[in-house]
């Protein structure tokens, strides 16, 4: 009974909780093909005695059995009744039930009808199959973790050196199934969920368990069964439970052992010619190069032309080397310390450079360009961006379902489990607005990470076991079995093309050297260490196993070697003739024909941002509308469509139509836009409402904006995940790939955007000076004092102005083009808007200009709706530009000497200024001006506005703390501008470690202390 029961309980799957809790034994290190006795008993099943089974024949059983479990209504409800009994647990003898009349009540036990008499070898026929059965699935789900993985053979893969007690390791262990010895060697029909049989239906119980550990436990492991699509799941175990799948023709082997020869040589070329130089070395994983070759050329085969990369330090210039294709006299300079840097940017290590290469695959003679994406070395931080540029990619191209381009992803061990990016990225490979259409992701395992035993570094078994959220099966292979390796790639590489989800490749390897080749690992792994230095190179095996076979001789392998070791030293006689270090030789994202104007440079120029009415009025009329017909929109969204058409009829715009306006004149123009961000189809703030949503038909939306011309550029507006991180990294990749569209991001509140501080630092700061790469990513990101606490207030502008590469004490020499000049010469573009024109000139400022720079936006909140903050058409006319600074142009003009007081500012507290000077009846005496652009900071402008008030004191006033805002970025450079004899003084909040205060009544407090300051005119005298 109690067997019986067990066997039904383990018919149905197990939980992760169950998996992790099952009963296990120390595991065998390296265990070898177990094999059994060999009784001579062959399974006959005995004829059944109940009255209904009189005169059936085990097969048929047998037969029935299937049938019910494919059906339970295509057989008699008397063997339904019998099935379900037994799978339930009914006791031996219990389980079959005598037809009832007519009308009878047919429940099995449990359901309130009494179970009577059976036979009880039927029952053992039952439970045997079922006892198979659960041992198949036991091999499926559990086979990975006796999989003979550690090429060292002392370590666990997945950290546990015990075997799940339901794997066969011995014949005792049947019992665990209500089998023993004798049952070896009868034959049971396989069940449809495995291809071990290949073209045979049953097999003897020995056959089974041996074909079982041939695919899940020897050099591959697969973790597959979380995966909850049958058809997934059926088409992996094909790939690796059918016999001699693995096969691999001669020429495949030689072209394999030619790959493992460029791969182990190249990075002994360099360890002979540098060896005191960090280069992030592969040994101990060479089989990376083969691995990634492979996936290349069966994408390629599948119809792949585009290639899209990223991966850490390790093995990087291997990579940049032997699968880009990247000359090598490029590589070997860099380690020519004489090597003088180019003029332009200030680099970075080799081994943190990209590359774009165009090329023709050999395998399959077609072209396919590959990129790999520059990065620092910020681990897993490149994951995004690649997807995003390879997003962009697909979408320039109608690539709609990731046919013809995709990422491949490298990883190391440590920050695959460590870094949340990870995560991050792989929760957007299943959106519509972010999906690759499946990322290949390759871990190159060295099974340690700096210094750190993985046993310290995670809690997973695996270091991949984050890709089981999105149900990417992860296939782990020992790295020093080769056609293991290209094998699972090449189904890794199938995966993706069948089904467009991710897959990971763990390649469990170990790292020859330390860290870097400068370092000594045997401070911290000594064990470890002394089994690598005895252990013979991959190569080498797989030479001596290649000779043995006969597919090459002795002399072909080192005729091979000899080859390449030729084109290394070559290549080497070449570098040397390198005296300058071009960074552009390094560019991954090329913009062919943007810089150029008819073969000439651009000008240092751009023409006027302003439209013609005809075009506002026209965008106007459909901001305030819906294009589509028989679309019920929310009663409160239909007033917000009344007010925008009211505003253009008065020739007005608010913020969001300011930005309506701005979108909507560059895609008809064919520029693409894409908004992304959490909350931006509508606007946190409830102010944009791009996307209508039908409030009577589930998700049927409207974008008003992509009804704009017939031939406009399309409009992506899209809510992201709740991700910073990930999402602002994917934003910043897909503007990478393309210099003709504006990509925004727009954080739900401004001080948010700390959460991608590592994109912002490593990549949209300094990205041009390390990688020689522009982008024109724009950040939107909220910012305001407005009483709503310390996490939603500031969006930390001291941070970006610190990172500002302008110098605060020199003043620029003023020509025609200084504006634009400027804008070339800075690393970012920082923008405190206070008008709705001026933030409509300044996003198509973005386009229009000769070049790319990131643009950073301090946005509003309260002036989303204030009465005040609204432009007029006029302001947006042909001849208009983005004003850098908004002079005062009231009373105080007219008689400039009078002016006591000049107030600069920027952003919204120019209102709360304004009103209160005109309570104070002051608006002859103090002049306040608006600095819009605060990098590069206007030193034209703003030396003009101070000579036009000569006897005014300069004041800075900002709404922030005196530690934070702009007032330590701004104080220098009005300094350099003014005249030193005029104090710069500071009206605003004291210094504080909290942007704001969590309480309405202080924040009023502090705001009405700050104005008082800034319009007592005598309060500032006996101070400096």
């Amino acid at each position: 009974m109690h067997r019986l029961r067990t066997c039904a309980a383990r018919l149905r799957p197990l939980t992760a909780c169950q998996m992790a809790q099952s009963p296990s034994q120390p595991r065998p290190a390296q265990a070898p093909l177990r094999t059994f006795p060999q009784p001579t008993r062959h399974y006959t099943a005995p004829v059944a005695a109940e009255p209904f089974l009189n005169g059936t024949s085990s097969n048929y059983v047998e037969e029935m059995y299937y049938s019910w479990l494919e059906n339970p209504k295509s057989v008699h409800k008397s063997w339904d009744i019998f099935f379900r009994n037994a799978n339930a647990g009914a006791p031996p003898g219990a389980a079959y039930q005598s037809p009832l009349p007519l009308g009878g009540d047919l429940r099995g036990p449990g359901l309130g009808q009494a179970v009577v008499g059976s036979q009880p070898s039927v029952e053992k026929l039952v439970e045997d199959h079922l006892a198979v059965q659960t041992l198949i699935r036991a091999y499926q789900i559990r086979g990975h973790h006796v999989a003979q993985l550690d090429p060292l053979g002392i370590m666990d893969a997945d950290l546990d050196s015990c075997v799940p007690t339901d794997i066969i390791t011995s014949s005792d262990k049947l019992g665990f199934y209500g089998l023993d010895e004798a049952d070896l060697d009868k034959v049971f029909r396989l069940p449809t969920t495995t291809f071990i049989g290949g073209n045979e239906s049953a097999l003897p119980l020995r056959e089974i368990i041996r074909r079982l550990e041939m695919a899940y436990c020897q050099h591959i492991g697969v973790e597959f069964m979380f995966i909850n699509d049958i058809d997934q799941c059926q088409w992996i175990r094909q790939k690796f439970e059918k016999p001699g799948v693995m096969q691999f023709t001669l020429e495949e082997k030689r072209t394999l052992l030619a790959r493992m020869v460029r791969s182990t040589r190249f990075e002994e070329f360099l360890q002979r010619k540098w060896s005191s130089e960090k280069r992030f070395g592969l040994e101990g994983c060479e089989s990376l190069i083969p691995a990634l070759k492979t996936i290349i050329d069966k994408s390629s085969e599948n119809g792949v032309e585009n290639v899209i990369m990223g991966m850490p330090h390790r093995g990087r210039l291997n990579v940049l080397a032997n699968v880009i294709r990247k000359e090598l006299e490029q590589i070997f300079c860099q380690f020519d310390s004489k090597l003088e840097a180019a003029d332009e940017g200030s680099g970075d290590v080799k081994y943190h450079l990209g590359m774009y290469h165009r090329r023709i695959n050999r395998v399959t003679d077609r072209n396919i360009t590959l990129s790999l994406v520059a990065n620092p070395s910020h681990l897993e931080a490149v994951d995004p961006v690649v997807q995003g540029k390879t997003k962009a990619e697909q979408f320039y191209c109608g690539d709609a379902d990731g046919k013809r381009v995709m990422s491949i992803l490298l990883h190391g061990d440590a920050a695959f489990a460590g870094q949340g990016i990870v995560y991050e990225t792989f929760h957007l490979s299943d959106l519509p607005s972010y999906t690759t259409h499946g990322t290949v992701h390759v871990v190159v395992n060295n099974q340690i990470g700096f210094t750190t035993d993985p046993r310290m570094a995670r809690s997973s078994p695996y270091p991949t076991d984050v890709a089981r959220v999105v149900n990417a099966p992860i296939f782990h292979v020992n790295a020093d079995d080769p056609e293991a390796v290209v094998y699972v790639c090449n189904v890794a590489a199938e995966w993706r093309a069948t089904f467009h989800k991710d897959v990971v490749v763990d390649l469990v390897c170990y790292r020859r050297n330390g860290h870097n080749e400068m370092d000594e690992p045997m401070f911290t792994q000594p064990l470890m260490y002394k089994q690598i230095r005895k252990q013979k190179g991959v190569l080498q095996k797989y030479a001596e196993k290649l000779i043995a076979e006969g597919v090459v001789t002795r002399q072909e392998y080192e005729e091979e070697i000899s080859k390449y070791d030729k084109i290394c030293e070559e290549a080497y006689a070449r570098s040397k003739d390198e005296k300058i270090l071009h960074i552009k030789h390094w560019l991954d994202s090329p913009w062919p024909g943007f810089f150029t104007l008819d073969g000439q440079p651009k000008s240092m120029s751009c023409p006027s941002t302003g439209l013609n009415e005809e075009e506002l009025e026209n965008i106007g009329r459909v901001a305030s509308s819906v294009p589509e017909e028989d679309f019920t929109i929310h009663g409160g969204l239909s007033r917000i469509l009344k007010g925008r058409a009211a505003m253009i009829q008065s020739r007005m715009v608010d913020w969001a139509l300011g930005e309506y306006m701005a979108f909507g004149s560059l895609l008809k123009e064919g520029i693409h836009v894409r908004l992304s961000g959490q909350d931006v189809e509508r606007g946190t703030f409830s102010h944009r409402h791009h996307v209508l949503h039908d409030q009577n038909v589930d998700k049927r939306t409207c974008i008003p904006m992509n009804h704009l011309s017939s031939n406009q550029a399309p409009y992506t507006v899209c809510n992201s995940s709740l991700s910073e991180y990930g999402v602002l990294g994917f934003e910043l990749g897909f503007a990478m790939a393309s210099p003709n569209a504006l990509v925004l991001w727009e954080a739900q509140f401004g001080d948010f955007h700390n959460m991608a501080q590592c994109i912002i630092d490593q990549f949209i700061c300094p990205g041009q000076a390390k990688w020689v790469r522009q982008n024109g990513i724009v950040l939107l990101l909220p910012h305001g004092m407005e009483g709503m606490g310390p996490e939603h207030s500031s969006a930390r502008p001291e941070r970006f102005l610190q990172m500002c590469n302008d110098d605060p004490d020199v003043f620029p020499k003023i020509t025609e083009d200084l504006p634009v000049r400027q804008l070339y010469d800075c690393n970012w573009i920082v923008v405190n808007c206070s008008t709705p024109a001026n933030y409509f000139h300044v996003l198509r400022r973005q386009i229009l200009l000769p070049f790319r720079k990131p643009l950073i936006i301090f946005t509003p909140k309260s002036l989303l709706r204030h009465p005040e903050a609204k432009s007029s058409f006029d302001e947006m006319l042909p001849g208009t530009h983005f004003q850098r600074m908004i002079p005062d142009d009231g009373s105080t003009c007219k008689n400039p000497g009078a002016v006591k007081r000049l107030i600069f500012c920027t952003g919204k507290v120019y209102y709360e200024l304004v009103k209160e000077r005109r309570s104070r009846g002051m608006e002859d005496t103090v002049a306040i001006s608006r600095i819009e652009q605060l990098s590069p900071f206007p030193f034209d402008l703003v030396k003009a506005e101070t000579d036009k008030f000569p006897q005014a004191e300069i004041a800075w006033c900002q709404e922030e703390h005196k530690n934070q805002g702009y007032y330590d970025y701004v104080k220098p450079r009005l300094r350099t501008t003014t005249d030193q004899a005029r104090p710069i003084w500071y009206v605003g909040r004291d210094p504080a470690a909290a942007p704001a205060t969590g309480n309405k009544k202080a924040h009023l407090v502090e705001l009405q202390r700050l104005l008082d300051t800034a319009f007592k005119l005598d309060a500032f005298k006996g101070h400096s």
